[in-house]
């Protein structure tokens, strides 16, 4: 195992910093937060540095640790008394305290009870790797080689240990300031025998529909080969600067990769090599058994891309076909609904201000 922590993008800046900060996707009705604010005595609130609709990250200072810098997960107090929510908050933090490896993130132990739900971690200075492809598309192939390796490292951890990340995309990658790489976000990981994906909560369970893998949109047994494709994905977007799969409409992209493959990454980015587009295909196979069977198993052709056999199998690529089945219909149903509902609310908070406003 590599552990010397170096990520070497030879031809990008990532060594500064960029906050992943974005607007809430909703406004909660009761006060949050705000900065200043010390948290049970020992967490003093700094600035913002993360925002969804789900929770607010901050900077932080432990006052009992010599001011240590730190980061304050905080989950919307509108969200806070749903229990499929608190659930998967509580389990991010439970599976967090397990991992131990420097290409994840470092969950840090809070003694006592807690005012209310958050989590604490290592306070990390850089940007995702979704930043880092927002300002250049596609990524030299030897970085972007790299950056999957040490990906695998981490995922190797995690599933030696039970853990499946299921939700591997480029915003869950950060690219430290000091060159480091960490693996971030278990809100939806599985440490159980049985890994379906569920429609509690809706969308939050459910993935992220473009870097989903064949069995999550089936609703089948998900495990380690998932997280394999998962970064498959992100490897193809790196390598091409194209999503496999990107449609407008999320049930023709989630039928798309369950009945065919993506276009082969080499007549997207003809500077690619034949080895790494074996590499991603082989990593983006829709029959689990057919990828690579492990993290470690992704790794060593990573590391060793001249070593890779060409198989010809770009040459054979099945175009996509429409076919949802029964078993597809409710995970693709979840999500448009979970879309719905969040723009109902959306609307209704303008309605309401509107009418208070009055």
């Amino acid at each position: 195992m590599n552990t010397n922590g170096l990520c070497p993008l030879e031809h990008v800046a990532c060594c500064r910093e960029v906050p992943d900060y974005h607007e809430p996707v909703q406004q909660s009705f009761a006060p949050e937060l705000r900065p200043g604010h010390l948290l049970d005595g020992r967490f003093r609130l700094v600035e913002p540095i993360s925002r969804s609709g789900m929770a607010v990250i901050y900077r932080a200072e432990d006052e009992r640790n010599q001011n240590q810098q730190v980061a304050v997960k905080v989950p919307h107090l509108r969200l806070e008394s749903d229990p499929g929510f608190f659930s998967r908050f509580q389990r991010e933090e439970e599976i967090g305290r397990r991992l131990n490896h420097p290409y994840v993130l470092k969950f840090l132990p809070v003694d006592g009870e807690k005012s209310r739900p958050y989590i604490v971690t290592e306070y990390l200075r850089g940007c995702t790797l979704a930043h880092l492809m927002n300002a250049m598309r596609p990524f030299p192939e030897k970085d972007a080689l790299k950056i999957a390796s040490l990906v695998c490292e981490a995922l190797q951890h995690m599933h030696w240990r039970g853990v499946v990340h299921r939700d591997l995309k480029p915003s869950n990658v950060m690219i430290c300031c000091d060159r480091t790489l960490r693996l971030m976000d278990f809100g939806i990981a599985s440490a159980a025998a049985s890994r379906r994906i569920t429609l509690t909560g809706l969308t939050p369970t459910l993935g992220t529909p473009d870097y989903m893998a064949p069995e999550q949109v089936s609703n089948r047994q998900t495990d380690e080969r998932t997280d394999v494709y998962g970064l498959g994905v992100i490897l193809y977007e790196m390598l091409t600067g194209a999503i496999p799969f990107q449609n407008e409409n999320p049930w023709v992209a989630m039928n798309n990769r369950v009945t065919g493959d993506p276009p082969a990454p080499r007549q997207l980015n003809p500077a690619i090599s034949p080895e790494a587009e074996e590499i991603v295909l082989h990593a983006l196979q829709r029959d689990p058994a057919a990828r690579y069977q492990t993290a470690a198993a992704f790794k060593v052709e990573l590391d060793s891309p001249e070593q890779v056999r060409v198989t010809g199998y770009c040459n054979h690529l099945e175009a996509p076909r429409w076919k949802l089945g029964l078993r597809e219909t409710p995970v693709i149903a979840g999500s448009l609904l979970g879309i719905g509902f969040l723009t109902f609310q959306v609307f209704l908070f303008l309605v309401l201000r509107h009418a208070l406003a009055r």
